[in-house]
């Protein structure tokens, strides 16, 4: 009896395991057709929070499709202990994303593909990694809770961190950069799992 009970028990364990990180499909189609959207603040925002000085940039909200996730557990991570790799419009689509190879490493988001499924230009303003810092503990669990595949939106502030030892981090204000610092750094007030369609 304590035997089955024990082998009950790592099944669940792995089935649990398994649905949280599971890959979520919707199929083919364009699940997120809409841009981010930002918009500058007209006065300057800055709080503390723990040691850091967070200053708010600008107002930034967005819908997206996740397609890869990871944690961290560098300096940034006592602020931001996961990343998005996002994508929109095209790079939305399943269709086109299982022509490109996406991975996470180092804070940053890679892709390589084989052939290119739309132009070079498009995956790079249509996607990009994104740093979360969970404004609470309802978006902190939502955070966990995502998985590759799934459609998110959230809303928050673009931001700056400093620290007093001279340690800093700050935003990308644009979707057209790449490479270092193209990253967005987000205090995230409001975060969902979304289903489609995303009307």
């Amino acid at each position: 009896m304590i035997t089955r009970i024990i082998i009950l028990s790592c099944l669940g364990g792995i089935l649990f395991h398994w649905w949280l990180n599971r890959t979520v499909h919707y199929g083919p189609g364009v699940l997120v057709p809409e841009e981010p959207f930002q918009q500058e603040l007209k006065t300057t925002e800055v709080f503390n929070h723990d040691e850091f000085v967070i200053t708010a940039i600008a107002l930034f909200q967005a819908r997206a499709k996740v397609l890869s996730k990871k944690y961290y557990s560098d300096e940034g991570a006592k602020l931001s202990p996961v990343d998005l790799a996002l994508g929109w419009g095209r790079m939305s689509d399943e269709a086109i994303l299982q022509d490109v190879d996406i991975s996470q490493y180092n804070r940053f988001y890679f892709w390589k593909v084989a052939t290119f499924p739309i132009p070079r230009r498009e995956i790079e303003t249509h996607s990009a990694n994104m740093h979360f810092i969970p404004a609470n503990d309802q978006v902190a669990t939502q955070l966990d809770r995502v998985n590759q595949g799934d459609l998110i939106g959230f809303k928050g502030r673009l931001v700056r961190i400093d620290r007093a030892d001279g340690w800093h981090w700050k935003s990308s204000l644009t979707r057209e950069d790449t490479g270092n610092g193209a990253c967005e750094l987000i205090w995230v007030e409001a975060f969902s799992i979304l289903k489609p369609p995303l009307n």
